[in-house]
């Protein structure tokens, strides 16, 4: 007896324990066909269309309690339909026998298929929608920025619009770093004699502002707060516009790549430029500065004496060879491509320019540089020699770095009270290139024309004379020579008027009778 307890007790406990066992692998099934239909809901490739006004609002998943007598899971994918089925038996309350299926599916199959080439648009885990398209077999997605299927659906076809016409330019995270790469490679590439100040200008004033910046983060506004920053340093607006130049260069050479590499150029602002110089060389301040070169080197008195006379940049001059100077033509020649706008030139040496130049170039080789130092050395910087030099012949001073005011012999300013080292001054005065206007309006002034002039200088259009106002003494004074005929002329015209002919001046006539622009006076007869 006990032992048939014991067997009906362990066949009861085996039935329980099956029993709940079923009910919990039921309850998973429907939990992971629930979300195996979510799921597929929210990641599948499926092209949202938008609903039509005569077709029926699609219904929301539902869950159909089915009799089928064995378990059946099936999972249907397709582009444009997704079916979820998911089938199971449980017990129920009715009987212990019985059986039902829970069956969970999509309504994709009421949905249109979307046409080949039109695109998709979805929803990417949250209400807004989203477009999808290919560019040259490149699947792109994109943000609509809105929950209305209209606005999508404009999205979409202006897309792909652009890509059909190939004006499609896709939005990439290139960095302004990256543009300024291919900027210099393009420096390199054509020679660009420039590279160098491009280069220093990059590194040391663009690049904590714009270093790792993405190119579509470059805004005018972002522009104008760099401006504002440099301004507080104390740049001068030409620099600023210089640095500017650079970045916008950048931005139009990624434009132009294929596919080009930006869609839109900012707007960026430049500041109008008031600091053109104006500084010439006077002939009494020549004699002092020629001294004080010829006190410092050879080399410095002969690049003197050639930018004074023929106003040459001083890059054109420390480039200068052997070979380029012609004892025997008694002539200079600079070869094209190695003036700053790339033509050549050659002029005629003076008497004092031949002199310094044959001690340059004597017992040096034809490539050989013609301004070299004591030792041999080709000169490449002289601008703390020059401002010694200025300095010396009173047409340069050093000037406090802080207020600009004049350092006494001590180096101390008396304005802020601040002592400075030597090479920690700012200079001030006469540049080397302030030359170049010099010789320009020399050669103005001993009625060399206009046209020459600007051969020898290397000038392309006549705007230097307008930016540096040039103008020919004697132009002046025929110009107030005509003036004083003129005002003679018309005194003697004034004095002619006012002399009586006839007991009647000239300069009055009296009118005219019938004249319908003069209404008549009052009758003086009687009626």
């Amino acid at each position: 007896m006990q032992n048939i307890t014991k067997k009906s007790h362990a066949a009861l406990r085996k039935l329980y324990v099956g029993r709940i066992e079923e009910v919990l692998e039921h309850e998973q099934c429907k939990l992971d066909a629930l979300r195996t239909a979510e799921k597929q809901r929210m990641r599948a490739a499926v092209p949202f269309t938008a609903r039509e006004p005569d077709q029926p609002k699609a219904q929301s998943p539902t869950i159909e309690i089915i009799p089928p007598k064995k378990r059946v899971g099936t999972v249907k994918k397709g582009k444009a339909q997704l079916t979820i089925q998911q089938e199971t038996t449980f017990p129920t309350n009715e009987s212990s026998n019985s059986h039902s299926t829970a069956r969970v599916a999509t309504p994709a199959e009421n949905q249109t298929k979307r046409q080949r080439g039109t695109g998709s648009i979805f929803e990417n885990g949250s209400p807004t929608l989203w477009v999808k398209f290919y560019d040259r077999g490149i699947p792109r997605r994109e943000s609509s920025h809105s929950t209305d299927p209209k606005v999508a659906e404009k999205l979409l076809k202006r897309r792909l619009a652009e890509v059909e016409t190939r004006i499609y330019i896709p939005r990439e995270n290139i960095k302004v770093d990256e543009m300024v790469v291919d900027l210099l490679n393009d420096y390199r590439v054509n020679g660009q004699k420039s590279i160098d100040h491009v280069e220093r200008r990059w590194r040391l004033h663009l690049t904590p502002s714009f270093g790792r910046m993405r190119a579509h983060d470059v805004t005018t506004d972002r522009v104008r707060r760099y401006i504002d920053s440099r301004l507080e340093e104390g740049a001068e607006n030409a620099s600023i516009n210089r640095e500017l130049a650079l970045l916008k260069r950048a931005f139009n050479l990624a434009r132009e790549c294929t596919p080009p590499k930006v869609k839109d150029v900012p707007y960026i602002p430049m500041l109008q430029e008031r600091n053109t110089r104006k500084g010439f060389l006077e002939a009494d301040g020549y004699s002092r500065v020629a001294a004080g070169c010829a006190s410092v080197a050879l080399w410095m008195r002969a690049i003197f004496e050639c930018g004074y006379t023929y106003g040459w940049r001083h890059e054109e001059l420390l480039d200068l060879e052997v070979r380029q100077v012609s004892l025997l033509t008694n002539g200079i020649r600079l070869d094209a491509g190695k003036t700053k706008n790339d033509d050549g030139r050659e002029v005629a040496m003076t008497k004092i320019v031949r002199e310094l130049l044959i001690q340059c170039v004597r017992a040096k080789k034809p490539n050989e540089r013609v301004f070299t130092r004591d030792d041999g050395r080709p000169v490449r910087d002289f601008r703390k020699s020059w401002h010694n030099v200025c300095c010396a012949a009173a047409v340069g001073e050093l000037v406090c770095r802080t207020c600009n005011e004049s350092v006494d012999a001590d180096k101390h300013c008396a304005s802020c009270g601040r002592d400075w080292a030597c090479e920690d001054l700012k200079y001030s005065g006469l540049l080397f290139h302030d030359l170049r206007r010099t010789a320009v309006r020399n050669m103005i002034r001993a009625g060399i024309p206009e046209r020459v002039a600007m051969q020898i200088s290397g000038h392309l259009t006549r705007s230097v004379f307008d930016r540096y106002h040039i103008v020919a003494p004697n132009d002046l004074r025929e110009a107030a020579r005509k003036v004083e005929i003129h005002h003679e002329r018309e005194a003697a015209a004034q004095k002619k008027s006012k002399t009586p002919d006839f007991g009647q001046s000239l300069g009055r006539t009296a009118p005219k009778a019938g004249n319908p622009m003069i209404a008549p006076g009052p009758s003086l007869l009687p009626n």
